[in-house]
């Protein structure tokens, strides 16, 4: 099952620069284990201490926030697009 993920400007520096990467996974904690170990560096950006995404990352399944889709029981379909949005703070 293939699922693309966006990765966003502001997260590309630890994808080597790739925006689009194609992953797999039944659901958000096994997309984002194939996403880390594709990319090492982005796990860290992505997941608190205890695996959990952090809070400022924000994740949409086919324009869809995951939270309102199940959350990490969300079983993906093939061919699901998914994009990483980081919160951006200023003052």
């Amino acid at each position: 099952m293939k699922i693309t993920v966006e990765i966003p400007s502001a997260l590309r520096r630890f994808t080597d620069g790739t925006a689009k990467i194609e992953c797999e996974g039944a659901d958000l904690p096994g997309l984002l284990n194939d996403l880390g170990t594709k990319h090492p560096s982005i796990t860290q950006h992505l997941r608190d201490e205890s695996g959990k995404v952090r809070k400022f990352i924000n994740i949409y399944i086919n324009d869809e926030d995951v939270r309102f889709l199940g959350g990490d029981a969300y079983q993906f379909r093939d061919g699901d697009q998914v994009l990483i949005v980081p919160s951006i703070a200023g003052g």
